[in-house]
């Protein structure tokens, strides 16, 4: 449908008041992108961005000047965070001194519903000798054989599952030369949190007021945050620690009524998914994949 540029003069004009005229600053069509994403058409430069949004304001002065985020907005979520993970780590595990602000927290995960998701997931295992593994050995591991993982605590079996066969093979980083069992997994209809890029996902048009715009943009870091904890590379040896902040995360996620959680691959350019109740995940075919090769990243440390 299309629509005059003018028609979103209201939303836009919200969006306005989170930003104050500063001459060291951006213009407005700058700290759209950074901040929400928008105008982000690969055919669209900030020229024609600023001209659109000039069309929208109905005002093709204001596009020219400055802005900065207003100070008036900021956010604890961050730093709570961060104090929060340090005491799970390495001061307290179960009885925390620390509180974070958990019905603000609800609220933004609200914002992040999956939309869109497959209904085909895959799981991996590297097959050992030279049976297949049945589908039924394919899925979560029993309760006392749970060990930790990113999201599930030791003894609590989550579902985890990938996008591609090759997301799910990624995931358990085979050698070359190995073969992988992979089981295909039909996941009905669920109400997931999406991590991968909150920044995209959350939007500034859902809401009516330019004061909780401006509260969102201060918490948008806070939620990149989360993302990040269920994504960045772990090493097995220090796994059962760091792995606890997610867990936490996935654990608050799974308490607020949600079935799983979304977020990004950090071997692969897929997705993953890991399911809180594997029962609602139903089996399907297990077929051989040969690994072929296995790519190597190495930077200078």
């Amino acid at each position: 449908m299309l629509v005059e540029p003018v028609a979103l003069r209201t939303y836009f004009e919200l969006l306005v008041n989170v930003y104050e005229i500063d001459v060291h600053g951006k213009s407005l069509v700058e700290w759209m992108k950074e901040d929400w994403q928008l105008f982000g058409h690969p055919a669209m430069d900030v020229a024609h961005a600023k001209e659109l949004l000039g069309e929208i304001l109905d005002n093709g002065e204001v596009v020219r000047k400055q802005f900065s985020p207003s100070s008036s907005y900021t956010s604890e979520g961050l730093v709570q965070w961060e104090t929060l993970r340090d005491e799970m780590m390495y001061r307290n595990r179960w009885f925390l001194d620390m509180n974070i602000d958990t019905a603000r927290l609800r609220q933004l995960l609200d914002m992040l519903l999956a939309q869109n998701l497959p209904k085909q997931w895959y799981r991996a295992r590297i097959r050992s000798g030279d049976a297949i593994f049945s589908i039924d050995r394919m899925g979560a591991p029993p309760k006392r054989l749970a060990s930790h993982g990113r999201a599930n605590p030791a003894g609590i079996p989550y579902l985890y599952l990938g996008s591609k066969p090759e997301t799910a093979t990624a995931e358990i980083r085979p050698h070359t030369g190995e073969v992988a069992c992979v089981a295909g997994f039909t996941v009905p209809e669920i109400q997931a949190v999406d991590l991968r890029n909150p920044r995209k996902f959350v939007s500034p048009f859902i809401l009516s007021d330019a004061s909780d715009i401006g509260q969102l943009r201060a918490d948008i870091p806070f939620l990149e945050r989360l993302g990040d904890e269920l994504t960045r590379p772990v090493l097995p040896q220090g796994a059962a620690i760091d792995y606890i902040p997610s867990q936490y995360l996935c654990e608050f996620i799974k308490k607020s009524g949600f079935d799983g959680v979304v977020y990004r691959s950090s071997v692969s350019d897929g997705i993953n998914l890991a399911l809180f109740d594997p029962d609602k995940a139903q089996g399907g075919e297990v077929a051989l994949y040969n690994i072929s090769r296995v790519s190597v990243e190495v930077a200078r440390a």
